[in-house]
């Protein structure tokens, strides 16, 4: 079963200054004749990996997927809240939060931030 991702505005706001970054930063580096890709173009591939997955299967093993409470559902109350990691072992590692929801078909992308 695959799942329509809804992004919430901050959430929605993030991913677009992820993905506008990685691309001045591509377009920059060919650009110049640079052939190592730069943190950010790094950065917004993990992010966007994490969130196909999450559409694909939500319980993919490389997701961590596992409850966070300090978030609430935006949509039902007593609905739990997930986080998935985008990096792992890195140094303020970006996770993306989200629930199912508001249809059943539908996941909700709630934040994408770096781990504290």
């Amino acid at each position: 079963m695959s799942f329509n991702i809804i992004f919430v505005d901050p959430a929605a706001a993030t991913y677009s200054k992820l993905e506008s970054e990685a691309k001045k930063s591509y377009d920059n580096r060919k650009k110049n004749k640079i052939k190592k890709s730069s943190k950010q173009e790094g950065l917004f591939k993990q992010v966007h990996k994490t969130i196909v997955y999450l559409s694909e299967n939500p319980k993919h093993p490389s997701l961590n997927t596992h409850e966070y409470d300090s978030i609430p559902n935006p949509y039902y109350k007593n609905q739990k809240v997930f986080e998935a990691y985008a990096q792992n072992k890195t140094p303020g590692a970006y996770r993306v939060f989200w629930c199912y929801g508001p249809n059943k078909i539908d996941i909700t992308i709630i934040a994408i931030t770096p781990h504290p």
